[in-house]
């Protein structure tokens, strides 16, 4: 068990090193980056081609421009219909779960109350069985002088 932890453990290790080389890779661009005192040059044009290529390609349609328009609209808006029942419910789940364990952790303190209780009697009668135990000890001593 111990050798299959350490392997689980060197997998992980190993994992997290790779994605951290793989993030370390990507071209870091600070998004509050002012560059006034830098020379722009003829790339910036470049870029700016295809910037505007991609923007193009991530463009929302109108819902006009879409074949089956409303019935995209109508099923997206069945499908958050569904999400706002589901977190309904799912409210439902989470309080029904606060009342049973709020249930359950009022029963776990009158058992532990109970238990303690218990053996407090338990103890005293112990105790009474000694007392009890010691007294005919010393009246059969006191018989057999």
């Amino acid at each position: 068990m111990k050798k299959l932890s350490k392997i689980f453990a060197l997998t992980m290790g190993l994992l997290m090193i790779s994605g951290t080389i793989a993030m370390a890779e990507t071209k870091f661009t600070p998004l509050n980056f002012d560059d006034s005192s830098s020379v722009k040059t003829t790339s910036a044009t470049s870029s700016t081609a295809v910037n505007s290529a991609d923007a193009k390609g991530t463009d929302l349609l109108d819902p006009s421009q879409v074949v089956a328009g409303p019935k995209m609209q109508n099923s997206i808006l069945q499908i958050d219909n569904a999400q706002i029942e589901l977190r309904n419910k799912l409210l439902n789940y989470k309080n029904n779960y606060a009342q049973i364990d709020s249930k359950y952790q009022t029963t776990k303190a009158e058992r532990r109350a109970a238990k303690k209780q218990i053996r407090y009697a338990e103890k005293k009668i112990r105790n009474l069985d000694n007392a009890k135990k010691k007294i005919r000890k010393n009246f059969e001593r006191k018989i057999n002088i």
